[in-house]
């Protein structure tokens, strides 16, 4: 049995609390995941796991035996992330989630110029808006835009984006423009699904933030959705400036309230945890950040 292997089955039991769901995310039958841990158990002489019929717990041994798992492991990928990084060769596989729209338009022609680069890694990529479980589904990052991070969360900040309020032409020649946030109470909205309050719209101006709670009889969770049915003419929307720039350049759409500026998204990667990053997940991160970071603004 080879002990680092065997102390990182255990580690991911212990997270997951399920030798099934750690079987399902690397991919062999459960005997192995429990074979492992039972030899584990066998060669330290003491029980590290309470099996029941419905869940997992840990001894007071496993509790202690975990720390220590947890420590050796990341001092063995620092050790092995070290040597890589000598010889400047990012190596190994990299699963992460990738919002939909920014995925698409940013981010894709990004990870294939990154594939080029490092013909050593290799990457799976999960396209969804939806937030991913990074640890009990087996991610190595994610890349979330959003202007909301929870106290938790384990982030590298890798750049930001604008957000603009913007109507089809054809929309405001029939309802008018609106001058000030407070007018969109008088108009048709379309609200982003994904936020906590997606009738509750911000807009800066200077050092004074106002609040307006919008109707919205259309929502989406996807701002290319948003775009399009404003482009239809259904009402103002607010989406960012990596959507919006298309439709200002085609004339579908175009901005409004432009002296009240919507609050920046973040564009975060999310980690799985504090603990020491893999080079290859370092240099990925560090390429994202190096494009987003230097990427044009959109026309407004």
């Amino acid at each position: 049995m080879d002990r680092l292997d065997a102390m990182r089955t255990f580690v991911r039991v212990a997270e997951l609390g399920s030798f099934t769901a750690v079987a399902r995310q690397l991919g062999v039958a459960r005997s192995i995941v429990t074979r492992q841990v039972a030899g584990l158990e066998a060669h330290l002489g003491a029980k590290l796991l309470v099996r029941s019929t419905r869940s997992l717990s840990l001894t007071s041994a496993g509790t202690a035996y975990l720390e220590k798992c947890r420590v050796i492991l990341n001092l063995v990928d620092s050790a092995e992330t070290d040597v890589a990084e000598e010889r400047a060769v990012a190596r190994g596989h990299i699963r992460m989630g990738l919002p939909l729209s920014f995925g698409l338009r940013r981010l894709a022609p990004l990870l294939l110029e990154f594939a080029e680069l490092h013909p050593a890694v290799s990457l799976a990529m999960d396209y969804t808006d939806r937030r991913v479980d990074l640890v009990e589904e087996g991610f190595d990052l994610s890349i979330r835009i959003t202007a909301r991070i929870g106290p938790a969360d384990v982030v590298r900040k890798l750049g930001s984006c604008r957000v603009l309020a913007v109507a089809a032409p054809g929309y405001l020649a029939r309802h008018g423009r609106p001058r000030q946030p407070s007018d969109l109470v008088g108009h048709e909205c379309l609200a982003y699904a994904g936020d906590a309050s997606p009738g509750a719209w911000s807009f800066g101006r200077g050092d004074r933030l106002e609040t307006v709670d919008v109707r919205s009889r259309f929502n989406a969770n996807n701002g290319d959705v948003l775009a399009e049915a404003a482009a239809h003419g259904l009402g103002i929307t607010l989406v960012p400036d990596f959507i919006a720039e298309s439709y200002l350049r085609d004339g579908r759409l175009e901005p409004v309230l432009g002296e009240f500026s919507p609050p920046d998204l973040g564009v975060y990667a999310i980690l799985p945890g504090a603990r020491h990053l893999p080079y290859r997940v370092r240099a990925l991160i560090e390429f994202i950040s190096a494009r987003v970071r230097s990427a044009a603004p959109a026309p407004v």
